[in-house]
C-alpha cells in the first residue's frame, strides 16, 4: 500500500522538513498535534481526523511519514493511499488502496455488507450499493479491523483523489469520533478537496532560523553567500532549500534570469525540475512521461516493452534525483512537482503517443484504457464514443457519478453525430451535478443552451439547467418555468431518462417553492401530485402548510424509512431527509440510511440537516464546522448550500445572543437571499433577530420583530417552521404584558393540534401553555411540559423553559426556584450562551433575600443591572413583570445605596459594589 509507481511523496525517506533521529526540524507544533491524536485514540477516548494543508514542498508528506512511524511505534495498524493525477478519474481508486487489504482480512462482515464492499471495490458486478450498506459496511469493516489495535489511515495528495473516494473519506472523517481510528490527510492550499469533516493543520514555511539550520545540516559546506541566496529564494520552503543548491547557483536570486520576484517557491521548483528533465536522454524522458501519465496503473512490463528500462536509462533518472526505483522495481517520483514538470515539458503530440502505449498495456474493458484512448484521439470516433458512454454508465452505476461524467464528456467530444453529442453532453452535465462537480455542470449547461435539444431529452435538460440555477447560481426563476413543463412532458411520454427523474424534478420544484414561497411552484406541485409517489406528496404536505396538513406525519415517515427499497434510495434520499427536517425528525437513524449515498449533493443535504439538528439538540460545538462546510460548498460551486450553511450558523449566533456576529452574517447572506427571493432565509433571519433580542431581555423589540412573521392567534400558511417563532412570540408577549395576545396564540396552537405534528411541536406547545397559565395552574403546566416525551432533548428550549419556571417560582418566593435556575444556567454555560447565563445570574441574585440598610437586595440589584444597560422603567417592568411605578420606587432606594444620582453612573457603581 502506498508504494505504488507514482506515489506522490516528499524526499526519499520523507525528510524534506528536516529530520534527525525521527524529529522534524521546525515542526514541533504539527507533530505535537499528530501525537496528541494518536495518544487519544490509544487511550480509548475516540478517533479524530486531521488534514495537513500547505503549498507544494512545504513538508506535508514528511509529516505524514512522521505520523506513520509514530503510529507504528505505538502499535497502531497503518494503511495509506495517495491521490494521483493519472487516476483522479477512476471511481473508488483511492478507496481501493485503503480498503482492499483490510477487506481481504475481514472475516465477520455480514454477507450483504461484504457484497456492498465488493461492488465498490470493483470485484463484484452489480449496481451501486444501497445507501444503508456502503457507509455502514465501511464503518463495520474498520471496527472489525481496529478491534485488536487502533488504526491510522494516511491520505496523501488528497487534492488528486477521485471524487467517489474523497466523498467516502469525508463521511468517515465526520464519523471518526465514534471509531478507534485516526485519519490524517495532506492537501494543497488551493485544493477544492475539503469536505469539512477534518480539522485543518496549516503547514507554513519554516522560520528563518529553522530554514538555515536545515540547509546547513543537509548541505554542509555551502559558502555564506550561497546560503543567503538560497534562503532568500526558498522563502522557508523545505524542498526548495534542499533542491536549489543542487540545481546550480547562477540562477539564484529573486530577479535572476528575468524571473518575476513574486514567483512562489513551488513555481520555481517546478521550473528547476523541468530543466533537469530537459537535460535527460530522450529514452529517460519517455519513461518518466509514461509514469507521469500512467499513475498507479503503469507496470514494469509496460516500461520494459516500451524501450527504456535499460540500466543506463534508470541510472540517468536516478542520478537526476527526479525519481527512484522502489523495492518492487517501480518508479517513484521525487515529488509531485516532478510529475508536473514532466507533463509541462512534453508536447501534446508526445503525450498522446504515450497514452496510446499505456492503453495497449491495459485490458479491453479497463476504464483507464478507454480514458487513455480518448485522450489520445484527435478525430471523432463513433465506436470509441460508444464504448466511453458504456463505461461512463457502468461507473455511475457503481456510484462514481463524477468520474462517469468525465467519460461521458469525452464520449460527447468524440461523437460525429450532433444529436449524439448533445445527448451525451446533457448526461455529462447531470452526472457531474450528482457527483459534486457543479462548476463543470454550469459550463456544460451554458454550452447546451446554445444548441437544439433532441426530442425526448427536454426533461433531462431542464433538470440539469435548474440544478445549476438553484445550486450554483442561487436563482429559482427557471424552476417555475422549466420544471412544470418537464413534468408535463414526462407524463405525456410515460417514460424517464433514468429511474426517479420525475421524483427528483418534483423535489426540485418543491425546494424552490419552499425557499421562495412562489405561488406558481405550489400550483405546479398540486397539479402533478397524482404522478408522484406518496412520499413526494407527503413531503409537499408537510412543507406547504404543516399546521393543517401534516398530522400523523411521524408515523408515516417512520414507515417510509423502514420500507424504502435499496433501488429507490437514491431518488428517495432527498425527499426523506427534507420531509423529516420539516418536523425536526432528521436523526442518526435516518442519516445512517443514506451513508452510502456519497455524492456531494446527498451528503450536503445530510450535513445541513445535521447542523440544524445540532442547533435544536444543543450540540453547539459544531458551529465552527458549519462554517467550514460553507467554505467547502463554496469551493465546490454549491453557492446555495454555502448560503444555507451560513444561515444555519446564524442560528447558533442568535441562540448565543451574539448580535455582532449575527449582524455580520446577515450582511453576508441577506442581500443574496433577498435577490433570489429566498423567504426561507430572510424570514429565518428576522426570527433570529427576535431571538437575539430575547437573549438580551429586549422583549418589546423581539415581539415587534416576530409579529412580522406571525400575528397573535394566527398560524400562517407557508411558514413550515412556524413552531419556532410560535414559542418565542408567546414569550415576548407575556413579558410585554400582552397576555391576551399570548393566550390567543396558544389557543391557535391547540386548535391546530400542534402536539400531533412532532415531539418538538408538542414540547413547544406545552411550554407556551405553561407561560400563559393562571397562577393556580402554572406550576403543574410547567412540570407537564417537562414530561412531554423527549423534552430534554430540545436542549436550548428546555433550558429556557426552566429559566422561565424558575423565575416564576422566584417571584413567589418558592425554594426550588434556585435549583431550576442553576440547571438552566449550567446548560446555557455549556452552550456558550453568555447573555442567557447573565439572565440566570440576575434571577439568582434576585432570589437572594439578604439585604440591609446599605446593601442592595437581590431584586434591587437586578433592577439596577437592567437600568445600567439603558432599559427604561417600562422595559425593566416588562422584563421583571413589575409595574413602571414599582421600578421607579426601587430606583429611588437604589441610588442612595450606591451613592449615585443618575442612571449613567450605575454601571461603574455596580462594578465597585
Amino acid at each position: 500500500m502506498g508504494g505504488d509507481v507514482v506515489r506522490g511523496g516528499g524526499a526519499p525517506g520523507g525528510g524534506v522538513s528536516g529530520s534527525d533521529g525521527g524529529a522534524l526540524l521546525g515542526r514541533e507544533r504539527e507533530t505535537g498535534l499528530l501525537a496528541g491524536a494518536l495518544d487519544t485514540v490509544l487511550a480509548g477516548r475516540g478517533g479524530s481526523a486531521l488534514v495537513l494543508r500547505g503549498e507544494p514542498g512545504v513538508g506535508k508528506t514528511a509529516l505524514l511519514s512522521w505520523a506513520k512511524a509514530a503510529a507504528r511505534g505505538r502499535g497502531l495498524l497503518v494503511v495509506e493511499a495517495a491521490g494521483c493525477v493519472g487516476e483522479s478519474e477512476l471511481a473508488f481508486g483511492a478507496f481501493h488502496q485503503v480498503f482492499w487489504s483490510l477487506f481481504r482480512t475481514a472475516t465477520t462482515l455480514p454477507a450483504r455488507q461484504r457484497a456492498a464492499l465488493e461492488c465498490a471495490l470493483g470485484v463484484r458486478e452489480g449496481p451501486a450499493p444501497g445507501g444503508d450498506f456502503l457507509g455502514a459496511s465501511v464503518v463495520s469493516l474498520m471496527v472489525e479491523v481496529a478491534r485488536e489495535r487502533p488504526l491510522l489511515v494516511v491520505l496523501d495528495d488528497m487534492h488528486w483523489m477521485d471524487e467517489s473516494s474523497a466523498a467516502v473519506f469525508a463521511f468517515l472523517q465526520r464519523r471518526v469520533g465514534e471509531l478507534p481510528v485516526v485519519i490524517v490527510g495532506a492537501a494543497r492550499e488551493e485544493g477544492a478537496d475539503a469536505r469539512a469533516g477534518a480539522a485543518e493543520i496549516r503547514v507554513g514555511a519554516l522560520t528563518s532560523a529553522d530554514a538555515e539550520a536545515l540547509l546547513r545540516r543537509r548541505r554542509p559546506g555551502l559558502p555564506a553567500s550561497v546560503v543567503r541566496s538560497v534562503l532568500a529564494e526558498a522563502a522557508g520552503n523545505p524542498l526548495a532549500l534542499l533542491e536549489l543548491p543542487v540545481t546550480g547557483l547562477p540562477g539564484l536570486g529573486p530577479a535572476a534570469a528575468g524571473r518575476p520576484a513574486e514567483e512562489t517557491p513551488a513555481h520555481r521548483l517546478e521550473g528547476l525540475f523541468r530543466d533537469r528533465v530537459r537535460s535527460l536522454p530522450e529514452e529517460a524522458v519517455h519513461v518518466l512521461l509514461l509514469a507521469a501519465l500512467g499513475g498507479h496503473a503503469i507496470t514494469q512490463d509496460v516500461e520494459d516493452r516500451t524501450a527504456g528500462r535499460s540500466g543506463a536509462v534508470l541510472s540517468a533518472i536516478e542520478a537526476s534525483g527526479l525519481a527512484r526505483t522502489d523495492a518492487a522495481g517501480a518508479l517513484v517520483f521525487r515529488h509531485p512537482l516532478v510529475r508536473s514538470a514532466v507533463l509541462s515539458f512534453s508536447s501534446p503530440e508526445r503525450q498522446r503517443a504515450a497514452r496510446r502505449i499505456l492503453a495497449g498495456g491495459l485490458a479491453e474493458d479497463d476504464p483507464r484504457r478507454l480514458a487513455h484512448e480518448a485522450l489520445a484521439a484527435v478525430l471523432p470516433d463513433a465506436a470509441l464514443a460508444g464504448r466511453l458512454e458504456g463505461a461512463a454508465r457502468r461507473m455511475a452505476g457503481r456510484g462514481g457519478d463524477a468520474e462517469g461524467a468525465v467519460l461521458m464528456d469525452r464520449a460527447a467530444a468524440l461523437s460525429p453525430d450532433l444529436d449524439a453529442y448533445t445527448r451525451r453532453l446533457i448526461w455529462a452535465a447531470v452526472l457531474a451535478a450528482r457527483g459534486g462537480r457543479l462548476s463543470h455542470t454550469a459550463a456544460l449547461v451554458d454550452e447546451l443552451k446554445r444548441r437544439s435539444i433532441p426530442a425526448g431529452l427536454g426533461p433531462l435538460f431542464a433538470y440539469a439547467v435548474v440544478y445549476v440555477d438553484q445550486s450554483h447560481r442561487v436563482d429559482f426563476a427557471s424552476s417555475f418555468t422549466l420544471l412544470p413543463q418537464a413534468l408535463d412532458e414526462l407524463a405525456a411520454v410515460g417514460g424517464e431518462a433514468f429511474e426517479g427523474l420525475t421524483e427528483q424534478i418534483y423535489f426540485k420544484l418543491l425546494l424552490a417553492s419552499v425557499y421562495t414561497g412562489d405561488a406558481r411552484g405550489w400550483r405546479g406541485l398540486e397539479a402533478h401530485a397524482d404522478r408522484v409517489s406518496a412520499l413526494a406528496r407527503l413531503s409537499r404536505a408537510v412543507w406547504s402548510d404543516p399546521s393543517r396538513t401534516a398530522h400523523g406525519v411521524v408515523q408515516e415517515l417512520n414507515r417510509w424509512v423502514e420500507e424504502v427499497s435499496s433501488r429507490r434510495e437514491a431518488s428517495a434520499a432527498w425527499l426523506l431527509l427534507w420531509t423529516a427536517s420539516a418536523v425536526d425528525m432528521a436523526d442518526e437513524k435516518l442519516w445512517r440510511r443514506f451513508t452510502g449515498q456519497h455524492a456531494y449533493a446527498t451528503q450536503g443535504s445530510i450535513a445541513k440537516a445535521r447542523f440544524y439538528r445540532d442547533y435544536l439538540r444543543g450540540r453547539w460545538d459544531s458551529a465552527e464546522a458549519c462554517l467550514r462546510e460553507a467554505e467547502a460548498a463554496e469551493r465546490l460551486g454549491y453557492h446555495c448550500n454555502a448560503l444555507l450553511f451560513r444561515h444555519y450558523h446564524a442560528h447558533f449566533l442568535a441562540g448565543r445572543g451574539d448580535e455582532d456576529g449575527l449582524r455580520e452574517m446577515e450582511a453576508l447572506i441577506g442581500p443574496v437571499a433577498e435577490g433570489a427571493g429566498m423567504r426561507f432565509v430572510t424570514d429565518h433571519l428576522l426570527h433570529l433577530r427576535g431571538l437575539a433580542a430575547l437573549a438580551h431581555g429586549r422583549y418589546e423589540e423581539a415581539y415587534l420583530l416576530i409579529e412580522r412573521l406571525m400575528r397573535p392567534g394566527e398560524l400562517p400558511r407557508q411558514l413550515p417552521w412556524f413552531h419556532l417563532p410560535f414559542f418565542d412570540l408567546v414569550v415576548a408577549a407575556v413579558h410585554t404584558g400582552r397576555r391576551a395576545e399570548a393566550a390567543a396564540h396558544v389557543e391557535a396552537g391547540r386548535a391546530a393540534r400542534m402536539e400531533a405534528l412532532s415531539g418538538h411541536h408538542a414540547f413547544l406547545l406545552a411550554a407556551a401553555v405553561a407561560l400563559v397559565a393562571p397562577d393556580e395552574d402554572a406550576d403543574a403546566r410547567y412540570r407537564a411540559a417537562y414530561k412531554v416525551p423527549g423534552a430534554d432533548g430540545w436542549t436550548f428550549a428546555a433550558a429556557r423553559l426552566r429559566l422561565e419556571h424558575g423565575s416564576w417560582l422566584r417571584r413567589r418566593r418558592r425554594a426550588e426556584a434556585r435549583d431550576l435556575i442553576r440547571l438552566a444556567r449550567a446548560e446555557f454555560e455549556r452552550l456558550g450562551a453568555g447573555p442567557w447565563v447573565e439572565r440566570c445570574d440576575e434571577e439568582l441574585t434576585a432570589a437572594d433575600p439578604v439585604g440591609d440598610g446599605d446593601r442592595l437586595t437581590g431584586q434591587e440589584r437586578r433592577i439596577a443591572l437592567l437600568a445600567a444597560k439603558g432599559l427604561t422603567n417600562k422595559e425593566i417592568g416588562q422584563a421583571l413583570r413589575l409595574s413602571p411605578r414599582t421600578v421607579a420606587a426601587h430606583l429611588y432606594k437604589i441610588f442612595p445605596k450606591l451613592g449615585v444620582v443618575s442612571r449613567a453612573a450605575l454601571a461603574q457603581a455596580l462594578a465597585e459594589d
